[in-house]
């Protein structure tokens, strides 16, 4: 959350002169409201269905750019669909992510003490996320764009 995927996303997307496309906003657009309406409303569990599926469509449709929720490797089969493809995983650490986003509660998974709820969140997450990733870009105390171009460099070196 607040990594920059949605900014760095669309950047790379730019300097690779393809399509970007972020399961986000999939998800809002065909529910016709925010993801955090949507947590009130119907509940995590709901949430990460409606991801699985919009994951799975991307995946079997998107030629591009694509920028997955942070929740999204949660699920095995997401985990598995990745398989093969090139997969970037954004970090930061606690710090970044307060400066970034407030750890604001506009963030559904953050509602409550936010600074502990990302820290454990990480926790939880991080492994999933090295798992998929064929590379890890830090972002802490870097510009989008050279987030981005990190990216591109790092993609470079594991592809030579």
């Amino acid at each position: 959350m607040g990594v920059g995927k949605s900014t760095v996303g669309e950047l790379l997307a730019e300097q690779l002169g393809c399509a970007y496309r972020d399961t986000d906003d999939d998800i809002v657009q065909a529910q016709g409201r925010t993801i955090a309406d949507i947590f009130v409303d119907e509940g995590e569990e709901r949430f990460r269905a409606l991801e699985k599926a919009a994951v799975a469509d991307a995946l079997a449709g998107h030629e591009g750019v694509l920028a997955l929720g942070g929740g999204a490797v949660l699920d095995a089969g997401t985990r598995e669909r990745l398989a093969g493809h090139t997969v970037v995983y954004l970090s930061m650490d606690v710090e970044e992510a307060v400066k970034r986003t407030g750890l604001n509660t506009a963030r559904p998974l953050l509602a409550v003490n936010p600074r502990k709820q990302w820290r454990e969140l990480m926790e939880a997450r991080r492994h999933l996320y090295t798992e998929v990733a064929r590379v890890v870009v830090a972002t802490d105390g870097r510009s989008p764009d050279e987030v981005a171009q990190a990216v591109l460099d790092a993609l470079e070196l594991k592809q030579a």
